[in-house]
């Protein structure tokens, strides 16, 4: 019986775990073994705390998209009287963030981005994930732009930020990540 207080601590490790384990194997050869392995924790662990692999690594993902709101929700309260071109800012930041662009966290997105094509669980959370950011974004963009611009306005950073995420957290990607964010903030910029 696991004691008393562990399951964040271990929800935690199993998570961590298995961003390391789709690093090294990719979310194909992600298994049971690989991640417990890993997290130096026995398999039964994860159906106690999760039901099973695909229950952790939809609560893999789930991490990193909250880890994306509770960055800009830090970085809005550390600095709580901004513009909303400044805000549009932060959110570039929180997507560029050290825990979103690690290799790790880089790698669960690619694999989860062409999981979700296929599975009905992991589309659920791509569309909360895109929704979310679309709201963010559409929020402080109606303040810069003409109404009738605001959705196309909106989709078009949304898409810079993504693509522009993707071409620079891969060592073999043609940005550095320095730029990528700078190329964003340029964009809003020029609203």
């Amino acid at each position: 019986m696991p004691k008393v207080g562990m399951e964040p601590i271990r929800k935690a490790q199993l998570i961590e775990a298995t961003l390391e384990s789709v690093e090294q194997f990719g979310l194909q050869n992600t298994t049971v073994a690989t991640i417990c392995k890993i997290a130096g924790l026995s398999p039964g662990i994860i159906s106690h705390y999760f039901g099973g692999k695909q229950q952790l690594i939809e609560a893999t993902v789930s991490y990193l998209i909250q880890s994306l709101q509770t960055e800009l929700l830090k970085k809005l309260k550390d600095q709580p009287d901004v513009s909303h071109k400044e805000r549009l800012h932060l959110l570039v930041d929180s997507h560029f963030s050290q825990i979103q662009t690690s290799k790790k966290a880089a790698a669960t997105w690619l694999s989860f981005w062409a999981q979700a094509a296929h599975d009905p669980s992991l589309q659920r959370l791509q569309k909360i994930n895109e929704r979310r950011m679309f709201s963010n974004i559409k929020y402080s963009m109606k303040y810069l732009v003409a109404e009738d611009l605001v959705n196309v306005k909106s989709h078009a950073l949304a898409a810079m930020i993504d693509g522009l995420w993707m071409r620079s957290s891969f060592e073999y990607g043609s940005l550095d990540l320095e730029s990528a964010p700078l190329i964003c903030k340029h964009f809003i910029d020029s609203l």
